[in-house]
């Protein structure tokens, strides 16, 4: 069923760099396209949201009440990334306002640099390469172990957290997991009572928690305090759930033998942008710019997935997806 309202008077509006596949699907069906690489505050983007239809955001743009008070034609925010926290979803359904995501798009991308990063992390590969390409040759086996046969921690066993396990399991890791929402273990995946459980028992730990405000500072001193000697840490979900100072004092120290961090609790606004952080130039640490789910094919199934649910909803009132909340 077609919509009555001419196609070629919804406007949208792309921020952030998103994928050109969705600028290209929404030009396809007549809507008009602007697009915006930066990720504007919200004085900015109350302004620019004025005469919009539907507004593409990644995962830094935050759409605040103050936001949506100047959004009289929005109709649809589509968030080309997995989380939705930086939308007042609360807001937009008392407004109207329907708000889709894509949430299995990236996951495989996450999962596969969490496992690349461990065995890079157990093996002591980023060191081995930096002291080489310094004219450094040290091919000893001191530090260097197979993921093999070593236990696996996994806090947050949503999407992304259960593929992990099942990947892992395959490369013959023992598998823990801790979540505070009931979930079905995959595999031979062992769920733990308490995080506590989760944190003594596990050679490695990595943190696939979503970007609640609750799981700010979800591991900290005391979660550090309670981890195995030589342990590795790996954070590729929220850059706040990970207290900063007390993972670079437990590296310091040894306790944690390597760490892997693509998300930080402040991040640049721009790609070339200065960054700082008392993780740079620590042993065995791996830092990446928050790439876990940039990657080519996904951003490419992002940039189909979302705009094809928010053109099926204008089209014909298909809300499946979608985030709605009662008001």
């Amino acid at each position: 069923m077609s919509i009555s309202y001419p196609k070629n008077r919804i406007k949208v509006l792309l921020l952030e760099n998103i994928h050109k596949d969705a600028y290209d699907l929404f030009k396809t069906e007549g809507y008009q396209v602007e697009t915006f690489s930066k990720s504007p505050d919200e004085k900015e983007l109350a302004q620019k949201i004025k005469d919009i239809s539907i507004l593409g955001i990644r995962s830094k743009t935050n759409i605040t009440e103050k936001v949506l008070q100047n959004a009289d034609k929005l109709l649809a925010v589509g968030a080309f990334c997995i989380g939705t926290n930086q939308i007042d979803l609360d807001a937009c359904s008392r407004r109207g306002i329907i708000a889709f995501n894509a949430p299995f798009s990236n996951t495989r991308s996450v999962v596969e640099l969490a496992i690349g990063e461990i065995i890079m992390l157990m093996r002591g590969i980023f060191d081995k390469s930096v002291q080489l390409h310094k004219g450094i040759w040290d091919k000893s086996s001191a530090g260097s172990f197979e993921v093999r046969g070593k236990k696996l921690g996994i806090i947050g066993y949503g999407k992304i957290g259960s593929q992990l396990s099942v990947l892992a399991e395959d490369l013959g890791m023992e598998v823990f997991y801790y979540d505070v929402l009931e979930k079905l273990a995959l595999g031979n995946a062992k769920k733990c009572i308490t995080l506590k459980e989760l944190l003594k028992k596990s050679d490695i730990i990595t943190v696939h928690v979503d970007g609640s405000l609750q799981n700010t500072d979800m591991i900290g001193e005391q979660e550090f305090k309670s981890m195995k000697e030589g342990v590795i840490f790996l954070n590729l979900s929220r850059g706040f759930v990970v207290d900063i100072i007390a993972l670079t004092k437990y590296i310091k120290s040894g306790k944690i033998k390597g760490a892997a961090i693509d998300v930080f609790p402040e991040e640049p606004e721009s790609n070339g942008n200065d960054f700082t952080s008392g993780l740079q130039d620590l042993q065995n640490v791996i830092l990446t710019p928050h790439i876990g789910g940039s990657t080519d094919e996904a951003q490419k199934n992002i940039a189909n997935f979302v705009p094809s649910k928010i053109i099926d909803f204008i089209n014909s009132g298909n809300s499946y997806y979608s985030h709605i909340r009662k008001a």
